[in-house]
């Protein structure tokens, strides 16, 4: 099983859940919003070795082919990407060349070595300004960043070549917004440089590395004014990552899913989740709204559930609590554990 992007938040969890049900994992990653010292944290908790690790950015085609040509690879989970909305439309062009370009460079890479199976990371940004109301995988995608027109082309592609490639078969999973960390504290999310997502942020303030949190216009048309989105625990995520997995085998083709609890939560239901789990007030100012944003995002998921069988089980509860364990357990991230290992 190769897994790219496999250091990053939801790639280091999902090392641990397939590692937990027997596999055999060969990760990528280039390290651009990560760092290898999650492996030894992926190791103690799934009391396995993860196996071969490669540094390397998927857009080489020479050195991701050379991973092919070592190992027997019979499916990949591609999680390798830029993900943050807001810088995408400061750096619109890195955007395309890293997630759309990694995924065609990937998808060759595969197509040469015949593996005929990938689960896609995707995302639900790709509905845009959809309006009100749970959104189910019909409705019409109309990405507002390029973030998300980049998570819409990969599919797009994908499904192209589902299409034209006799026994390929894609599954594309649209999360709604991952969140939280593992209950042991040792894994989470640990951007580099400032969070652009507002869990993270919340949790650095909480724990005193940041002053206070910047919330993003409170003027949409929701209930407090502030954005709302479908929060789901990254733990939930990885689960539907691996369960995936094991309907490779249902058939060819391209199998869309929305990932969601199916509850909208504002950025200040959130603000006072994370305060009841940390036990004090998280400060936060006002300001204007961030392009590329939308008033609300919230999942119609009963699809995969039809299909599956599977739904999330964590609420906001346990997303806010594992979110600041990780953090009171890392106050200056993953970097901050090793300078003190090493001092």
């Amino acid at each position: 099983m190769l897994v790219t992007g496999g250091a990053g938040f939801i790639g280091s969890h999902a090392c641990v859940e397939l590692l937990d049900h027997g596999y055999e994992l060969i990760v990528v990653d280039n390290y651009s919003n990560s760092t290898p010292q999650v492996f030894a944290r992926v190791e103690r908790i799934a009391g396995r070795f993860v196996g071969a690790v490669y540094e390397l950015d998927i857009r080489d085609r020479r050195a991701l082919s050379a991973v092919f040509d070592r190992h027997s690879v019979d499916a990949v989970v591609h999680f390798a990407a830029h993900k943050a909305v807001g810088e995408s439309t400061r750096m619109p062009v890195e955007y395309y060349d890293t997630n759309v370009g990694g995924t065609t460079s990937l998808l060759r890479a595969m197509d040469e070595h015949g593996v005929r199976q990938m689960v896609f990371s995707s995302s639900c940004s790709i509905y845009g300004d959809a309006g009100r109301g749970p959104l189910n995988e019909a409705t019409p995608a109309r990405p507002t960043n390029p973030y998300a027109a980049s998570k819409w082309i990969c599919e797009q592609i994908l499904a192209d070549v589902c299409r034209r490639s006799p026994g390929f078969t894609g599954v594309a999973l649209r999360y709604f917004t991952p969140v939280g960390a593992h209950p042991s504290g040792l894994l989470g999310e640990d951007p580099s440089g400032t969070p652009e997502n507002l869990m993270p942020y919340l949790a650095q303030v909480a724990v005193g590395r940041r002053h206070r949190l910047r919330v993003f216009g409170d003027d949409y048309a929701t209930p407090d004014g502030t954005a709302v989105r479908d929060y789901i625990h990254v733990m939930d995520t990885v689960e539907a990552h691996r369960v995936a997995l094991d309907h490779l085998a249902d058939g060819p083709g391209m199998h869309t899913y929305n990932l969601g609890l199916g509850k909208g939560r504002s950025v200040l239901e959130v603000v006072a989740a994370f305060s009841a789990a940390c036990g004090t007030p998280v400060p936060y100012d006002i300001v204007s709204r961030r392009p590329g944003d939308v008033p609300e995002l919230v999942a119609d998921a009963s699809a995969v559930e039809r299909a599956w069988g599977w739904r999330p089980t964590r609420g906001l509860a346990d997303m806010c609590g594992d979110a600041w364990r990780f953090q009171q357990l890392n106050p200056h991230g993953y970097a901050g554990n090793a300078r003190r290992a090493n001092g």
